[in-house]
């Protein structure tokens, strides 16, 4: 029995610990502020094209801050990231010469590595109206620092980070322009014809190098590639920008959004109270029933404390709702209206 009792404070602990280091991007809350950002979950891209002469860059940063990025069937483990990733980075080169494309880079830059490397991914979440590198004081949203990545995987391999800044934009909820996401990827023979035909425009020009108009795959997305560089530190950081709603600070309490709602929070506090409530009295029981067996050896119903009063619930119930039937029965025959004389 002892041992049991003990053993609550640390079960109790538990979720705690574990809500300290993992994103619950449905109960977000800063500053006494509430957010529900579950609806942005699911995987989201963003590209970064660059003209490395002759070929072209394409890096595809895939993002799902609900939760961990799911294997591709049919893909090689080499060619994605590692189970846990949150955040990742996948760089194909696009070469002239065949045609041919290649990837070159698979980064993970944020998830939780506990189990595989011993890297958590340690969020930091803060109102961008409280962050230092906002100058506008007004802008509203939240601004979440990812951590857990790194690349190479080698003891000289660098720490990365996500760092993805969600702006309040009451038009937008935060998914538009990803619905013909796979339509906007052109093929390798588009990218193989613009670099030849920037090489072209290059003799033309007596060998001055000048890159090609590379295509935008994120025009029209809620979620905006800002950068991808390394910090003072040499630590790969990733810079997103997402418009959505759901970064308002109304929008928690307002149905109409989509969010969550007092509503729910205040039928979640009485949920609660009845659990605690049950317990108690589940509690109170079990106590009671193990004391009167250990110290008058009683039995049956007698264990149950108070189970006199227990067994009669049923038949006080009954008579009582008899005697409520009876009065409405007995009422109800009076009738108003004029007597008869």
């Amino acid at each position: 029995m002892p041992s049991l009792w003990h053993s609550v404070p640390a079960l109790l602990l538990l979720p705690a610990s574990i809500s300290a280091v993992t994103l619950d991007c449905k109960h977000i809350r800063v500053d006494k502020q509430s957010f529900d950002l579950s609806a942005l979950g699911g995987p989201k891209t963003v590209h970064q094209l660059q003209y490395l002469q002759p070929s072209i860059s394409n890096t595809t940063f895939t993002i799902d801050i609900c939760q961990s990025l799911k294997r591709t069937k049919g893909v090689p483990k080499s060619d994605e990231c590692a189970s846990g990733t949150r955040v990742c980075g996948i760089e194909r080169i696009y070469n002239q010469a065949d045609d041919s494309s290649t990837i070159e880079r698979v980064i993970p830059i944020a998830g939780e590595f506990t189990t595989s490397h011993g890297r958590a991914m340690d969020p930091e979440v803060t109102r961008l109206k409280d962050s230092a590198s906002n100058s506008d004081s007004e802008l509203e949203g939240l601004r979440a620092e990812l951590h857990g990545g790194k690349w190479p995987e080698t003891s000289s391999g660098k720490l990365q980070k996500a760092i993805i800044e969600f702006h309040c934009d009451r038009d937008l909820t935060g998914n538009e322009g990803f619905e013909d996401d796979a339509e906007r990827m052109l093929d390798i023979n588009s990218y193989g014809n613009l670099t030849r035909r920037a090489d072209d425009e290059d003799d033309e020009d007596d060998g001055d190098d000048e890159a090609p108009e590379l295509p935008d795959l994120d025009k029209g997305k809620s979620l905006q590639f800002v950068s991808y560089k390394p910090d003072s530190d040499g630590v790969g950081v990733l810079r997103l920008n997402w418009k959505t709603k759901y970064a308002c600070e109304s929008a928690y309490d307002d149905p109409s959004s989509g969010g969550g709602s007092n509503k729910t929070a205040h039928w979640g506090g009485f949920t609660w109270f009845l659990i605690v409530l049950f317990l108690l009295a589940a509690t109170y029981i079990i106590f009671g029933s193990w004391l009167n067996y250990n110290r008058y050896g009683a039995r049956g119903w007698d264990l149950v404390p108070h189970g006199d009063a227990i067994r009669d619930i049923p038949y006080i119930v009954k008579e009582w709702t008899g005697g409520v039937v009876d009065k409405v029965k007995g009422g109800g025959g009076s009738r108003g209206g004029y007597s008869a004389v």
